[in-house]
Formats: structure tokens, sequence, C-alpha cells
């Protein structure tokens, strides 16, 4: 199928006819694109749309909202009530998850949603993007609870971020691939523009919040230490350090380019078990990078074979390029196990 003018709706009935997507999945995938749209909007209408600044409330994590996360977490959860393709939603700006009212029918799916991953970046105009996660209802399930979304990552039926940026990109897997659509603001329709990326398996890239060096574990200090080092030391080659401080924009560098983005356990938030949360975050953009042809880790474990334990639980994160990957994994186990 060629990339000319093949709208998202159009490679959602493809994907449907090879058997890789049922009509509720397709809407669901439909109606987030369309709500992502909405967001896309208002992001770009920056201080004309009254948007910018503090929303004068937290978020179950403490953190400060934003006026454009509350926005963007309330469109979400308005676009997605009525379809009748969810039982419940959940997001990373509330404390539980949310089960489709009574007044509306009830689908199969659930869905996951970070609404605005790197808000922070907001008030000086660098890329943000909203992250999603689409899991099973289990059988028999009549009033879903937080406890029916702790599925591990594998268990994900689709999972996609849209990046609000020059354009506005939606990355989209059904667990066949990663694609790329490119939003049209004339004919108001993603546009597929890159079919299945490919993640290199080398690397001369890395992305971490060096400001935290101090609090890192002995392993990621070696780790970094060493590419660091460049061509004189233990690697023999010069890397790069890029960080945009968005997840969704640093993963998507490393989705088009190659790389490895690492947000590790540190001292600073040990207590917390890591800095990113598994559901809204890691899960979903591991499945992406895996489908793509890389790799996504804990530097303990993959990352896919979590078993959560709580909705808003967080991990280290390791991912990208396979091979580069694997080497900070081998970091973490030389250091858990010196004598193997």
């Amino acid at each position: 199928m060629s990339l000319t003018h093949v709208s998202l709706t159009r490679f959602l009935i493809e994907e449907g006819r090879a058997g890789r997507v049922n009509a509720d999945l397709r809407l669901l995938i439909e109606v987030v694109a369309r709500a992502c749209k909405s967001i896309s909007v208002a992001v770009g209408k920056g201080a004309l749309g009254g948007v910018l600044g503090d929303a004068g409330s937290g978020n179950v994590q403490g953190e400060a909202q934003k006026k454009l996360d509350v926005l963007s977490n309330e469109i979400l959860l308005e676009a997605n009530a009525w379809g009748g393709h969810l039982a419940a939603c959940a997001s990373e700006e509330m404390e539980h998850c949310f089960p489709i009212p009574d007044a509306h029918p009830r689908g199969n799916f659930l869905l996951l949603f970070d609404p605005l991953d790197g808000s922070s970046n907001i008030d000086i105009n660098a890329s943000v993007g909203t992250i999603f996660s689409v899991l099973h209802c289990p059988e028999g399930i009549a009033e879903p609870e937080d406890a029916h979304f702790l599925q591990p990552g594998r268990e994900q039926v689709a999972a996609g971020y849209c990046l609000y940026g020059p354009s506005t990109m939606l990355v989209l897997t059904l667990g066949h691939g990663t694609h790329v659509f490119t939003l049209d603001r004339e004919q108001g329709s993603f546009v597929l523009t890159r079919r299945d990326l490919s993640i290199p398996e080398e690397t001369a890239e890395f992305a971490v919040n060096a400001s935290n060096q101090r609090h890192w574990e002995p392993p990621m200090q070696a780790y970094v230490g060493d590419l660091l080092a460049g061509k004189t030391g233990p690697r023999g080659k010069d890397f790069n350090m890029r960080w945009v401080a968005a997840m969704v924009a640093d993963v998507h560098r490393i989705l088009t380019r190659g790389g490895i983005f690492t947000y590790p356990i540190d001292a600073k938030c040990r207590d917390k078990g890591g800095r990113l949360r598994l559901m809204y975050e890691a899960n979903p953009m591991a499945l992406l990078v895996e489908q793509a042809g890389g790799a996504a880790s804990t530097g303990r474990e993959r990352m896919l074979d979590v078993q959560p334990t709580a909705l808003h639980q967080r991990v280290p994160v390791f991912m990208g390029s396979r091979n580069e990957v694997e080497q900070a994994v081998r970091y973490h186990h030389a250091h858990d196990h010196p004598a193997a």
C-alpha cells in the first residue's frame, strides 16, 4: 500500500481486513486521534488561548499541574466517554481509574494516558505530547477498578503518542510495527508518512538528565562515565548527548534516528521506584520501541515483563537502540553479580 494519501482511517480499515484490529479498537484509536487534534489546537494557540501557566492544582504525584495538563485530561476523558468502546480509562493526572458512566454503553478495552507529557516545556514553546496505552478489560468485569489495569506491558493491544511540535505527529503500534502519521492541517486528518520504523541497533547518541549524576547508582555512573570517555575510553568512540526534557520528544528522536533514552533510578527517586510512570509512559513507549526493533529495560528487567503493582507505579527506564540498551543492562548486571 502506497503512503500517498493513506489516511489513519484507511490504514485502520486495511489493518482490520488483515485481521489485526477489530471495529471497537479502530473506533478507539480514531477517537484518541481526534482528541489529540483538539489538544494540538490548544497547544498551538499558546498565550492567545489563555492556556499557559499553572492551573493552581496538583496531580496525584504531588506535581504542579499546568492549565494544559487539566485541559488535555478533560478533552481525552470527554472524547472517550460515550463511544461504547471503553470499559474504563486511567490518567496520570487522576488518582484512580474512571469507569465509563452508566449513561453510556461500555466496551471491552481499557485506556491509559499521559494527557500532556513534558508540560514543563509549554511555557517556553518546546515540544510536548500525549502518550496512550490500550489493554483488554478482563472478561466478566462489570465495574472496572484500578486492579484491572495492572497488566504487564506485553499485554498491550495498542500504544502510541502524539507529538505537538513544528508538525503534529501520531506514532502508533497495533503490535505489528510502528508507524508515523502526520496531521494535514488543511484536511484535518492524519496521513501515513512513515511505515515500519526501524531503530538502528548501534548508536553514538544518548539522552539523560545529567544534573542528577551525583545521585546515580554506581552502574549508571560507570556506564555514562565510559560514554563520556569517548574514543580513548573503553567504548572506543565519541558519544553525543541530547536532552529535550519531554520523554515523548526524546523517544521520537530515537525512533527516528536511533539513540538511547535513560532515566535511571537515583537517590532522589529511590523510595518511589524511579522517575517515570510504568503504565502511562514506560510501557507504551517500550512497545513502540520494541516494535521498531529496539529494546526497553529497567536496567535489570525487560520493561514489558514488569508486573505492575500500582496504577501510578514508577520505574527506571532504558530504551532505544538494541545494542546500546544491552550495554547499559550489562553494567547493571556486572554491578549486581560481580562474580558472574
